[in-house]
């Protein structure tokens, strides 16, 4: 599995990963055009997707509609200030779900695969090469 990212101008940073271009910049405050997220939103957006689509695939397992399903994920940073300290995601329900699967549901978003990397990180590796090109 490989991505390259590049630098296509300004404080953008783009990624390339299976044909897809995953686009960042900074906020204007931190000298960008916010032109899109930035890194660390695309990280914290990648934890409460992957939750919805294992909740996602739950339902349509079952024939439970999704339609008035959502997901809240709400972040509270260390007391520094400098780390999310807290990740809590709420599976917002309709009042006709079934009873029977509200705890199986839940253990359905705790299967996502970004979680279990961060409860279990991988090692890093930074290097440098020279490009042949």
């Amino acid at each position: 599995m490989e991505m390259e990212i590049s630098f296509p101008g300004q404080k953008r940073v783009d990624a390339e990963y299976r044909g897809f271009t995953i686009k960042t910049d900074q906020s204007v405050k931190n000298g960008g055009n916010a032109s899109a997220p930035e890194p660390f939103a695309l990280f914290l957006a990648s934890l409460g997707t992957c939750a919805g689509i294992y909740v996602l695939s739950f339902c349509r397992q079952r024939k439970i509609p999704t339609d008035r399903i959502r997901l809240i994920q709400k972040m509270e940073d260390s007391s520094d200030g400098k780390m999310v300290a807290k990740i809590t995601i709420d599976i917002k329900l309709p009042s006709d779900f079934p009873v029977k699967y509200k705890n199986a549901v839940i253990s359905a978003a705790k299967l996502c695969a970004v979680k279990k990397h961060m409860e279990n990180p991988p090692d890093f590796s930074i290097i440098t090469s020279i490009d042949s090109e």
